[in-house]
């Protein structure tokens, strides 16, 4: 068995950089046409995807069909049995060989039409309790006059970051 060590050599990605502007507007070019390419890949997948998913939705709808239909009659069943199967309410759930059902209680909600109407008719009625006041920063302020916030310990402004972007040229058809 040999103890000698394998050298590994490690290359640096290979930038393309243009050498000049003729150039450049070439890479430019091929990328506009990769993006091209990409978008006739893109299209074809999603082509073939629907061709799937229809090809599927047929076979899908009957078995869905069914399931329900099971699905009421076990609940049913299970409704008219309840208490047998949770042993006069001791449990939320009933079992049988092949599975379980369960019943469970959704938390309470609050539903409300007309925020506004309902807002003024609380705090009118005193019930201001219900009602939420949210204090947050006004950034655009503080950039409309950073001098007066400058030395706020926690706060600092960020200068705009240059983005580079490359926009190939393209016919609409």
């Amino acid at each position: 068995m040999s103890t000698a060590k394998r050298t590994r050599i490690k290359q640096a990605a290979q930038l393309a950089v243009p050498q000049n502007k003729d150039e450049c507007a070439e890479y430019i070019n091929q990328i506009g046409r990769c993006d091209r390419q990409i978008a006739v890949l893109q299209a074809a997948m999603n082509d073939e995807i629907a061709v799937i998913t229809d090809r599927y939705t047929g076979e899908f709808t009957p078995l869905q069909e069914q399931i329900k239909a099971l699905s009421e009659g076990v609940q049913s069943w299970c409704e008219a049995n309840r208490d047998e199967l949770t042993v006069n309410g001791k449990t939320k759930s009933g079992q049988f060989l092949t599975g379980t059902v369960q019943w469970r209680q959704k938390p309470p909600s609050v539903a409300v039409r007309g925020v506004e109407a309902v807002l003024e008719t609380l705090k009118r009625l005193g019930l201001s309790r219900f009602v939420r006041t949210k204090e947050e920063l006004n950034k655009e302020a503080i950039l409309n006059e950073p001098a007066a916030v400058k030395g706020v310990a926690g706060l600092s402004i960020k200068t705009g970051v240059e983005d580079f972007v490359i926009s190939p040229f393209e016919q609409e058809a």
